[in-house]
């Protein structure tokens, strides 16, 4: 009869494994907890940037940019169509006021002023030959009032002595009656002719005011059409630079075309583009600096274009005291754009560490600066140079500021 073996439970391989095993285990516990539970990563520091914490004068602002244009610019369009004829200057001229700078021809509008002449003189001599007419007529009704007045002189004189010689009994009554009759008679044609030189008079003057309010308008017509066609020659509305000259010899323009523009040069206004999240906080009168030939210069907001266009949005700045030496038009300029007043805040220099954290930690170091460990913050407003701590860091703490994309997830760095 067989005698069964028993199968022993633990080999000594088993037991190896196991024994390994909790080494292991144990090693990794006494890691974990020898650290704290916080996972490390060893960093030089010469591949870091460390910065360190301040209280000083801060205020928000933003950088933008802008181009330096002309104080101001006055368009040249063509106020009447035509056909260059002639260009008297190069683009880019330094203009006079009224300088001629080129010449359109326009066959109907020279055609319409010679007509509108011949309408005007012809309109004065109509009115000289009515004026000779009603000057001849007024000599006659003033013949006429001679005529009548003497015969009324007479009457009088006539009524006035056959009356004393009536009272006298030294004629008859038909002779005094007829003389009265007369008497009458005559002072009636004598008022009625001083009438009608009346009306005539106002007749008169009322056909001359309308001759001369006809003459002076179809005058202003003339003035107007005679205006239109020195249009044609194309002037300098002011003192300045042409730019812009478009205009070729033989050229058909129309009416309202762009011919140009003059840049009047006795300063300089820049034009700058804002984004438009910040359209809310952009008002006349803020200001701006801007670095130039190692000076930095200010600058004011004059007007504001509401106008949003591709999310921007335009302002015009002016510069504050005198326009910098050596600017010229066309140039671009980086300006920091102030959105506050200054005030005093704890500053953490601005870094790489922003995308990573989104502000609300930052590696901070440890007193003796072998070790750096993850903080809380809380960030408030930017500039271009800083960000505003509201809570977490004090002045003088040192901070890690480059970029966090290769730390990882690590709580701790030891710095070497």
């Amino acid at each position: 009869m067989d005698i069964p073996i028993e199968k022993k439970r633990f080999t000594k391989s088993k037991i190896a494994i196991i024994a390994g095993t909790i080494l292991l285990i144990s090693f990794i516990i006494f890691v974990f907890v020898s650290s704290g539970g916080k996972s490390k990563l060893n960093v030089d520091t010469e591949r870091i940037m460390v910065s360190t914490v301040t209280n000083g004068v801060f205020q928000e602002n933003i950088p933008v940019s802008g181009i330096v244009l002309p104080i101001t610019t006055i368009y040249l369009d063509a106020l009447e169509g035509g056909r260059v004829e002639e260009i008297f200057v190069e683009d880019g001229t330094i203009m006079k006021q009224n300088e001629p700078i080129l010449r359109l021809s326009n066959t109907d509008l020279e055609l319409s002023l010679v007509n509108q002449e011949t309408s005007v003189y012809n309109l004065l001599t109509q009115m000289q030959i009515s004026q000779n007419a009603a000057r001849q007529n007024t000599i006659n009704k003033l013949n006429q009032m001679t005529d009548v007045e003497s015969a009324f002189i007479e009457a009088n004189r006539l009524y006035q002595l056959n009356k004393t010689l009536y009272d006298q009994k030294a004629i008859g009554r038909h002779e005094f009656q007829e003389s009265e009759n007369n008497y009458n008679y005559q002072k009636q044609r004598m008022e009625l002719a001083q009438q009608i030189l009346k009306q005539d008079s106002i007749s008169v003057q009322q056909e001359t005011n309308q001759a001369k309010s006809s003459f002076s308008r179809t005058q202003s017509a003339l003035k107007l059409m005679r205006k239109k066609v020195g249009d044609l020659v194309v002037r300098a509305p002011v003192e300045g630079q042409l730019t812009s000259l478009v205009a070729e010899i033989g050229q058909s323009i129309n009416k309202g075309n762009r011919l140009g523009q003059i840049d009047v040069l006795s300063g300089f206004k820049v034009r700058v583009d804002i984004d438009e999240h910040y359209i809310s906080r952009i008002y006349s009168g803020q200001t701006g600096t801007f670095p130039f030939n190692g000076k930095n210069y200010k600058l004011l907001i004059k007007k504001v274009y509401t106008q949003v266009t591709d999310g921007r949005f335009q302002v015009d700045m002016l510069f504050d005291e005198k326009v910098p030496e050596g600017i010229r038009r066309g140039q671009s300029l980086q300006i920091r754009l102030a959105l506050s007043d200054e005030k005093q805040a704890i500053l953490i220099p601005k870094g790489g560490f922003f995308q990573k954290t989104g502000g609300n930690w930052v590696f901070k170091l440890s007193d003796d600066g072998k070790l750096a460990y993850k903080v809380d913050i809380q960030l408030g407003s930017q500039n271009t140079e800083y960000y505003e701590v509201l809570k977490g860091l004090n002045p003088d703490d040192k901070v890690v500021t480059s970029s966090y994309d290769n730390f990882g997830d690590k709580q701790e760095l030891i710095l070497k």
